[in-house]
């Protein structure tokens, strides 16, 4: 497959200082904004998923009428959480 050239972006000269200052060692500038890139594009594909499997889920309850009362869904989500504050200590 070949690959392309992205178009190349204006910065603001703060902007662009900024950037390079948080540039790791021997990391150029356009590694760095394709890398950021990939992972922003990574992270809206996993939104995606998680609000179409929310939404089928939603219809299914609405469908069905089988729901989990807010309350109980509190209440594991507060001991998931104090699990894990055990697990880091």
């Amino acid at each position: 497959m070949k690959t392309a050239t992205l178009p190349p972006i204006r910065l603001d000269p703060k902007l662009k200082k900024t950037l390079e200052a948080s540039l790791e060692p021997g990391e150029t500038l356009s590694s760095f904004l394709l890398q950021a890139a990939v992972k922003s594009a990574e992270i809206r594909h996993a939104q995606r998923e998680y609000v179409a499997r929310a939404e089928a889920r939603s219809r299914a309850a609405h469908r069905t009428g089988r729901t989990v009362p807010a309350a109980a869904v509190f209440k594991r989500l507060e001991q998931a959480l104090a699990r894990a504050k055990k697990r880091a200590r």
